[in-house]
C-alpha cells in the first residue's frame, strides 16, 4: 500500500481524486505560487502513508487526503493547525506557523487499533457505528477452559443469553439474541469466522485460542446486511493473525481437574428411603421377602459409582512473524478431558495457518488451512442410574462380580444393572474437519478495493457403536438377535465464495464507504448407515455378523445465494448514517416465495462534537437509531415439497408411503427491527450503553401438528405475528488506573418481553408439546398476547389439610375456578413461562504489579422451569422402584389432619395421580453463579529471551445460589442433529455442570 505504483496507475488515481473531490493533489515538486499552500509528505517507518487524512482544525469542510507518494497540498491561513490521522495511528496535531512545508511521521497507536470494530463485512471505528453490537477480545472471552466457544459467551453480554451445554466434555451451548423470534424457525445466531459464513454453530475447527475478537451483532443496522440469516443475530470472530516485523511465539499449558455439582437435587440413602416407605399410608401392601429394617442399613451409593475426578488437559502453541510482504500465523492446540462421569473421554486435536502475501503493494493473498479432529470415547456410567437406582441394590454379587439383570438379590428384580452391559458394550466416534481458503484483495486506488473470500469445508463423522449378544438390549427385548454392530459415516461439504467491491473516499468533512457484493453458499450432507447382527462375542466389526439388519443411505442438499450492497456516510464526523440492501434466494423455502428483499437504515449523532457542547469530561456521547429487515429459514431441508419414503417394504417388496406434505407457499420468517440506543463515556474511564429494541416477526415458521389421518403428523406453515421487546444496560468503569494499580469493573443486564401478536387463519391457540421429547412432559400454548414459552398445564392448588388428598383446579359451568381432587377434570390453563424476567452478567479485574485477580458471575432472575425429573424422583410413591429425592428446605409432607404441607400423604403405587404433569413441577429459574475466578501471576525472563512467563489458576463453577430444587437452572439445550433448542424442561438424564480446578503456565518468546 505504502509502494509506488506504476505512472498509469497513479495517473487514473489523481484524476479520480480530482473529479470527486475538485480539489488539486500535490505535484511532485513543491508549489512555491501562494504562501497559504501547505504541502508536504505523510509516512510512517516503513514510507509514504495512501489515503491519510489531513484536515484544518476547527474547519473539517477544508482537508484532504495523502496520494500515492503519501503527498497532500492544502490551502490555510498561516496561523491554522493541521489534524492528519489515518486509522490504526494516534492523530497528530501540528501548528503551520506561517511554513509551507510540514511532513509528518504517523505512530503507530495501539488504542486506535482497539478501537477497530470487526462488522459486517468489514470493519469500522467503534464511534463511526451506527449499530448496536459488543466486541469482546480474546482475554475477556477465554476466562474457563471450553473446547465449545459458545460456553465462553455466558453473561459477557447484554442481551445475550446462553444455555450452557452440559458438564458432559465436548458439549455446546445455544445462544439466543434479544429473545426468540422463531418458534420451530431456528433460534442460533449466524456465524461468521474470517469473513466466512459457517453456519448456525461455530466451526469444530475453531479452537477458543485462536481467537482474537468476537463481535455480538444485535440490531438491524447490524445484522440486516446478513439477510436471511441474520435474524437471530451475527457472531463475527476474527481469528489470530500476524504482525509485521513482530515475531512472537506463545507456548501454553493447562492441567485440571473437575467434579460433578448436583446442585439442590439430593436422592435419599438407605435409611431415608426405608423411612420414608415406612411413611406410606398402605405400607401393608408392600410385599417382597427383604422389606425389614435391616435396609436401613443397606446403602449403596450409585453416585459415587459412576462418578469421578474428572481430568482435564490443554496444550496450545502458536508461532507469528513476517514482513511487509509476508507474514504468517500457524497454530496448533490439543485438548483432552476425562468426564467426571466415568467411561467417557473427549479430545481434540487442532490446527491453523494463516498467510498473507503482499508480493506487489496493490495485491494480498491470503491464503487460510485449519483443521481439526475430535474424538470420543463412550463407555459412559448411567446418569439416569445415579439418581434413580435403588441405595438396597447392589451392582456387584459378593464375588465382585456385575450383577446380573433382573436379579432376586435385587429389591427392584424387574431392574437391570447397566454395569453388566457395559463390561462388553461400547461406542466411539471420530470428527473431521477441514476449512481451507483462498483469499486474495486487490487495491485498485487508496478508495477502490476488491476482495474475494473463497472457502471449502470438508467434514467427515464416523460412529461405531458394539453391542454383545449377553446384553440386555438385544437378549431380552429382541430374542433371537444375537450381537449387534453399527456403524455410521457422514460427510459434510460445504462450499462459499463471496466477491466484494469496496469505495472508501474523504474529501473535506464528508467520509463514505460503501461495498457491494454478491455472495454464494451451498450444502451437502451423505450419510451411510449399516448395522449386522449375529456375531460372536468378541469381534466388533461389521464382517463378522452372520446377518445384515439394515443399509440406509442419505443426501441432502441446500443453497443460497445473495446479492447485498452497504453504505456508510459521516459529515464532520458528527453526523453518521448507514444504509443496506439485500437479496437472498434459498432452497428450502416455497417456489412461489423463495426469493427475500431485506434492508436497514440507521443513524447516529455524536453530541459531544457539537460547537455548543462544551463539557470537557465527556469523551463520547452518541445517540443511534436503526430500523430494519431480517429474515429466517426454516430448519428442514425440503418443507415445500410433498415427500414420500421410499425406504418402507411389504415382504421384501420395496413401496412408498407419504411422508411429508408439502407447502409451496411456505415463505420467509421476517424479522422488523426498531432500535434506539445511547453511546456514553466519560472522565477517560466510565463507560455507558443503553439500547431499547422493538423486534417484530410476521410468518411464523412452525411445524404444525395435523391429525394422523392424513398418514404424517406435522405440516410446515407461516402461522403468526409475535413481538419481542428488551432493554439492555452494559455499565464499564477503570476505578483505579495507577503505574502499578488497576481495577476495573463491568456490569451488563438483558431484559426482553416477547408474546405472539397474531395466528393466522381461523387459529385461536397451538397446543404444542416441549420440545424436550420426554414422554409426559407439559404442553406449551402459543396465543395472541402470551409468550411464546408459556407453561400449559393443569394449576396445583395443593393439598388437602384434612386428608392429604392432591388438589387441582377446574373450571366449573358458570367460569368460576374450583377445586378438585380428581386429576382427570383439572384444566390446563397457561401458567407462566420460561423467559427470565431479566438476566446478565458482571465482572471484575484488579491487578497489582504483576499479579492480577480476575472473576466473572452470572445471573438471572424470573422465568420458571418444568422440573420433569420430580415426576419421578418426587412422586408421593408412585415410583416404588426408583429412589427419590429430599425435600428441599420449607417443603413437608402431609402426616396428619391440619397439616399444611407441600407435599400430599404419600401411598406405596400411589394412584393418586398427584406426580402427573401439573403446576406442582413448575420452579422459578432464578441463579447467581460464580462462572470463573482466575489469579495469575507474570514473570518477565528477558535475560533467558523470554518476554513473559504467566502462572495462573482458575476456577469454574464456583458456586450457585438458586432456589430450584433440580440439578442446574441453566438447563443444558436439546440437540437434534443440526439443531439445538431450549426447552425449559430438565429430564432425568442431564447431564450435571462441572466444578474445575485449571493450573496454567503460558510462556511467550
Amino acid at each position: 500500500m505504502k509502494k509506488k505504483l506504476s505512472n498509469l496507475a497513479k495517473t487514473a488515481f489523481l484524476c479520480a481524486i480530482l473529479l470527486l473531490t475538485g480539489e488539486g493533489i500535490a505535484k511532485a515538486e513543491a508549489p512555491q505560487e501562494s504562501k497559504n499552500v501547505v504541502y508536504g509528505i505523510v509516512s510512517d517507518q516503513d514510507g509514504p502513508v495512501i489515503g491519510a487524512s489531513v484536515i484544518e482544525k476547527g474547519n473539517p469542510g477544508n482537508g484532504t487526503a495523502t496520494d500515492m507518494d503519501g503527498r497532500y497540498s492544502l490551502r490555510v491561513s498561516p496561523d491554522a493547525t493541521l489534524e492528519i490521522s489515518y486509522l490504526g495511528y494516534a492523530t497528530q496535531t501540528i501548528a503551520v506557523n506561517g511554513r509551507s512545508e510540514i511532513n509528518v511521521t504517523l505512530q503507530e497507536s495501539v488504542n486506535e487499533l482497539d478501537e477497530l470494530v470487526v462488522v459486517g463485512y468489514g470493519s469500522q471505528r467503534r464511534e463511526s457505528l451506527t449499530g448496536s453490537l459488543q466486541t469482546l477480545n480474546s482475554t475477556k472471552l477465554v476466562t474457563q477452559s471450553s473446547p465449545s466457544v459458545e460456553n465462553l459467551l455466558s453473561g459477557k453480554a447484554p442481551g445475550v443469553y446462553v444455555a450452557p451445554g452440559s458438564g458432559q466434555p465436548g458439549s455446546r451451548g445455544n445462544i439466543i439474541i434479544r429473545g426468540k423470534t422463531s418458534i420451530n424457525g431456528g433460534v442460533d445466531p449466524l456465524w461468521v469466522v474470517d469473513g466466512v459464513i459457517v453456519g448456525t454453530a461455530s466451526n469444530y475447527a475453531l479452537n477458543p485460542n485462536d481467537i482474537e475478537t468476537m463481535s455480538i451483532l444485535k440490531d438491524a443496522a447490524s445484522t440486516a446486511i446478513y439477510g436471511s440469516q441474520g435474524a437471530n443475530g451475527v457472531i463475527v470472530v476474527t481469528t489470530k493473525n500476524a504482525q509485521a516485523d513482530k515475531f512472537v511465539v506463545n507456548a501454553s499449558a493447562n492441567f485440571g481437574i473437575s467434579s460433578l455439582d448436583n446442585g439442590n437435587l439430593e436422592v435419599m440413602n438407605g435409611a431415608e428411603l426405608y423411612d420414608y416407605w415406612k411413611s406410606f399410608s398402605n405400607q401393608e401392601t408392600i410385599a417382597f421377602p427383604r422389606w425389614n429394617e435391616q435396609l436401613r442399613d443397606a446403602n449403596y451409593s450409585w453416585w459415587d459409582l459412576a462418578t469421578h475426578t474428572g481430568f482435564t488437559q490443554d496444550y496450545n502453541v502458536s508461532i507469528s512473524g513476517g514482513n511487509e510482504k509476508l507474514k504468517s500465523y500457524f497454530s496448533l492446540g490439543y485438548y483432552d478431558e476425562d468426564g467426571a462421569v466415568k467411561g467417557y473421554n473427549f479430545n481434540r486435536y487442532s490446527m491453523r495457518y494463516r498467510t498473507e502475501f503482499k508480493p506487489v503493494s496493490w495485491l494480498s493473498i491470503k491464503p487460510t488451512v485449519s483443521g481439526s479432529r475430535r474424538d470420543v470415547d463412550d463407555r459412559q456410567y448411567s446418569i439416569n442410574a445415579m439418581y434413580s437406582n435403588l441405595p438396597w441394590d447392589s451392582p456387584y454379587l459378593p464375588d465382585g462380580t456385575p450383577t446380573p439383570h433382573k436379579s432376586d438379590t435385587w429389591v427392584n428384580s424387574n431392574s437391570t444393572n447397566y454395569l453388566y452391559d457395559l463390561q462388553y458394550n461400547y461406542s466411539a466416534s471420530t470428527r473431521y474437519s477441514l476449512s481451507g481458503n483462498f483469499d486474495f484483495d486487490i487495491r485498485f486506488t487508496p478508495w477502490l478495493t476488491f476482495s474475494s473470500v473463497n472457502n471449502f469445508l470438508w467434514e467427515n463423522y464416523a460412529f461405531n457403536s458394539y453391542m454383545d449378544a449377553r446384553t440386555e438390549n438385544v437378549s431380552e427385548d429382541e430374542p433371537g438377535v444375537n450381537g449387534r454392530v453399527n456403524e455410521d459415516d457422514q460427510k459434510t461439504t460445504r462450499l462459499y465464495t463471496n466477491q466484494i467491491i469496496r469505495f472508501t473516499n474523504n474529501f473535506g468533512a464528508h467520509a463514505i464507504s460503501a461495498l457491494a457484493a454478491f455472495e454464494y453458499r451451498d450444502y451437502e450432507y451423505k450419510n451411510l448407515s449399516v448395522a449386522g447382527t449375529g456375531i460372536a462375542s468378541g469381534f466388533d466389526v461389521l464382517e463378522a455378523t452372520s446377518l445384515a439388519e439394515k443399509t440406509k443411505g442419505v443426501v441432502n442438499t441446500s443453497a443460497v445465494q445473495s446479492a447485498l450492497f452497504n453504505a456508510n456516510y459521516s459529515y464532520d464526523n458528527k453526523y453518521l448514517v448507514q444504509f443496506s440492501a439485500r437479496r437472498d434466494g434459498s432452497s428450502n423455502l416455497g417456489d412461489n416465495a423463495r426469493y427475500g428483499n431485506f434492508f436497514s437504515i440507521s443513524g447516529g449523532w455524536i453530541i459531544n462534537r457539537e460547537n455548543f457542547f462544551h463539557a470537557d469530561w465527556v469523551d463520547l456521547l452518541k445517540l443511534r437509531a436503526a430500523y430494519g429487515s431480517v429474515g429466517n429459514l426454516p430448519t428442514a431441508l425440503y418443507p415445500q415439497y410433498d415427500l414420500y419414503s421410499v425406504s418402507v417394504n411389504y415382504n421384501g417388496v420395496p413401496g412408498a408411503l407419504i411422508s411429508q406434505i408439502g407447502n409451496p407457499n411456505l415463505a420467509w420468517e421476517k424479522t422488523y427491527t426498531t432500535g434506539v440506543g445511547l453511546d456514553f463515556s466519560f472522565l477517560g474511564r466510565y463507560r455507558v450503553n443503553l439500547d431499547y429494541y422493538d423486534k417484530q416477526t410476521s410468518n411464523i415458521l412452525f411445524n404444525v401438528p395435523i391429525s394422523g389421518i392424513v398418514g404424517v403428523p406435522n405440516i410446515w406453515q407461516n402461522i403468526g405475528e409475535m413481538q419481542n421487546r428488551g432493554f439492555e444496560v452494559l455499565l464499564g468503569a477503570d476505578i483505579i488506573e495507577t503505574k502499578d494499580w488497576n481495577w476495573s469493573v463491568d456490569f451488563n443486564l438483558g431484559l426482553n418481553r416477547n408474546k405472539v401478536k397474531k395466528l393466522y387463519g381461523d387459529k385461536k391457540e397451538i397446543i404444542a408439546g416441549d420440545g424436550s421429547g420426554i414422554a409426559g412432559a407439559a404442553n406449551k400454548l402459543l396465543k395472541q398476547g402470551y409468550d411464546v414459552d408459556t407453561w400449559y398445564v393443569r394449576e396445583w392448588a395443593g393439598v388437602n389439610p384434612e386428608t392429604g388428598a392432591p388438589q387441582w383446579y377446574k373450571t366449573d359451568a358458570d367460569g368460576n375456578r374450583v377445586i378438585t381432587e380428581t386429576y382427570a377434570e383439572a384444566d390446563q390453563v397457561a401458567k407462566g413461562a420460561y423467559t427470565p424476567d431479566f438476566f446478565g452478567g458482571f465482572s471484575t479485574s484488579l491487578s497489582w504489579k504483576q499479579l492480577d485477580l480476575n472473576a466473572v458471575f452470572g445471573y438471572s432472575v424470573g422465568g420458571t422451569i418444568y422440573n420433569y425429573s420430580r415426576l419421578e424422583f418426587d412422586s408421593d410413591g408412585a415410583y416404588t422402584d426408583r429412589n427419590q429425592m429430599k425435600l428441599m428446605a420449607g417443603w413437608s409432607r402431609w402426616e396428619k389432619p391440619g397439616d399444611i404441607a407441600t407435599h400430599p400423604k404419600p401411598a406405596y403405587n400411589n394412584i393418586s395421580k398427584s406426580n402427573l404433569s401439573s403446576s406442582r413441577f413448575l420452579e422459578d429459574a432464578s441463579y447467581l453463579k460464580l462462572r470463573s475466578l482466575s489469579i495469575g501471576y507474570n514473570i518477565p525472563l528477558p535475560q533467558y529471551q523470554i518476554k513473559n512467563v504467566r502462572l495462573s489458576l482458575t476456577a469454574e463453577n464456583l458456586f450457585t445460589i438458586t432456589d430450584y430444587s433440580g440439578v442446574d437452572p441453566e438447563i443444558p439445550v436439546r440437540v437434534d442433529g443440526n439443531t439445538s433448542r431450549v426447552t425449559g424442561v430438565t429430564g432425568v438424564n442431564n447431564y450435571p455442570i462441572t466444578r474445575k480446578y485449571m493450573l496454567g503456565i503460558n510462556f511467550t518468546f
